[in-house]
């Protein structure tokens, strides 16, 4: 569950910047290129996709069990 919350974290994170960036017309060759709208719906994204990989990352592992001696 825990790497599954991270990954998913990572991904949101990294489209969040591309549509970002595409927003304020860094990447172009997109309808989403130089559109205010998708700079604002990356920049949610990217948070999103961060406060999954800090939540992810604070999760506790589980807890491996030891054999007695």
């Amino acid at each position: 569950m825990r790497t599954l919350v991270v990954v998913v974290g990572v991904v949101l994170m990294l489209l969040g910047v591309v549509w970002a960036l595409q927003g304020v017309g860094t990447l172009g060759g997109s309808f989403m290129s130089n559109n205010p709208t998708w700079l604002w719906i990356g920049a949610i994204t990217a948070l999103v996709g961060l406060a999954l990989l800090v939540f992810g990352v604070r999760l506790p592992g589980r807890a491996k069990e030891t054999k007695p001696a």
